[in-house]
């Protein structure tokens, strides 16, 4: 659905992300793998072809098919599903970066899977999860991912295709001639405000809508972060809180889709920092299995917020790294519920270890799930001394 035109400039963007999402640079010689659907293989020989021309080397892998997924989670038995193939741990131990084109047949053909099938998996290779994450924290591996569209992305967005696609390039900015110039600009902006955020040194925000009156504590050793290369596009601005300090309701108003299953209007009460009610208008009983994943999954791991000045989106686009960066009128938030981002950790990330994550109220889980709301809303910061501002409204920081 993308010319060559736009996808040698996606390409241009993704390495682009991918520079920019690593602390240390990139070297000649360095392991760049290319995690690819079957629908982006064109854009994954482009990048291949760019990889190999910085001096670099390229290591691909297309992910399964959806017969092969069906197949896998549904007819493994136990130790088939937590088995990890000869190698996967030194691949994970040597890759300097990763890009992952996401492209999917299909949104529900693991539909009818027991979710704690799919858990099991999620719980079983998170020790390679670590591996990466601790080798981001050192500086010496970087990743970046985007969505190319594809028939059924565009049927479950109720969009037609030329629609879906129209959204993907004006979202990338691959209608412009040089996106990656443009992709620093809002990066310098977006800067910017994230020492905003930083410097205000609130005990608590509040996040009030139609259906949403949350509170989240953003803990202490705490930094905002977003813009950095990771996803493309990506235009939030993040912290993952102190998961000790979420009280109140959270109501997702867009849907998602998650193993398989479509879900809509998902509404958690915090208290103490645990979920203690959880209800959803469609995929219920799917959404409370999830945050039974494990001991996190029901914790907050990510508070988010978008401002509409940057982003394009305006539609559902049945696709969580598209639908947590929407624009339109109100701009976003959304709270993910399970494991945090310690890169939002203000002191040297690589000094990070299991007990100072723990000590700083760093969620740690299998799941990461995020549960957008695209309400008109209010965030206020509040100090223990009674002070508050309004740092957010009608879709834009007032910073």
């Amino acid at each position: 659905m993308l010319n060559e035109r736009y996808l040698e400039r996606y390409a241009d963007v993704l390495l682009w992300g991918l520079k920019t999402a690593r602390q240390g640079r990139f070297r000649k010689g360095n392991v760049i793998l290319i995690q690819y659907d079957r629908a982006a293989l064109r854009l994954a020989e482009i990048l291949y072809q760019k990889i190999i021309a910085a001096g670099m080397n390229p290591l691909q892998r297309m992910g399964l098919t959806v017969n092969m997924e069906r197949a896998f989670f549904g007819k493994s038995g136990g130790r088939q599903l937590v088995f990890q193939p000869p190698g996967e741990k030194e691949l994970c131990e040597n890759i300097h970066g990763r890009i992952y084109l996401h492209a999917p047949d299909s949104l529900t053909h693991l539909k009818e899977v027991d979710p704690a099938r799919i858990g099991k998996v999620l719980v079983a290779r998170k020790p390679l999860r670590d591996i990466l994450e601790r080798r981001e924290q050192e500086g010496i591996y970087g990743w970046t991912l985007c969505t190319l569209p594809t028939m059924e992305l565009a049927a479950q967005a109720r969009l037609t295709p030329e629609v879906y696609a129209k959204q993907i390039i004006q979202a990338c900015y691959l209608d412009r001639k040089d996106p990656v110039g443009k992709w620093e600009e809002i990066r310098r902006d977006t800067a910017a405000i994230k020492k905003w955020l930083g410097g205000l040194k609130a005990a608590s925000f509040h996040i009030e809508s139609a259906h949403c009156d949350l509170r989240i504590t953003p803990g202490a050793h705490r930094k905002w972060a977003g813009v950095s290369g990771h996803n493309i596009p990506s235009f939030e601005l993040f912290v993952s809180p102190d998961w000790r300090g979420c009280e109140g309701i959270y109501y997702a108003n867009l849907p998602s889709y998650r193993s398989g299953n479509y879900v809509e209007g998902v509404k958690i009460t915090f208290k103490k920092g645990n979920a203690v009610e959880i209800r959803a208008e469609i995929g219920e009983e799917f959404t409370i299995g999830q945050l039974a994943m494990d001991t996190g999954a029901k914790r907050i791991g990510e508070f988010s917020l978008t401002d509409r000045r940057f982003s394009r989106i305006d539609r559902f686009m049945a696709d969580t790294l598209f639908d947590e960066n929407f624009g339109g009128e109100n701009g976003n938030c959304h709270i993910a519920v399970g494991n945090s981002y310690t890169d939002t950790y203000a002191g040297d990330p690589a000094t990070m270890t299991a007990a100072l994550k723990k000590n700083l109220g760093f969620n740690d889980s299998a799941l990461h799930w995020d549960l957008v709301n695209t309400e008109a809303k209010t965030v206020t910061a509040h100090w223990p001394t009674g002070k508050k501002v309004v740092i957010y409204e009608n879709g834009c920081f007032r910073c």
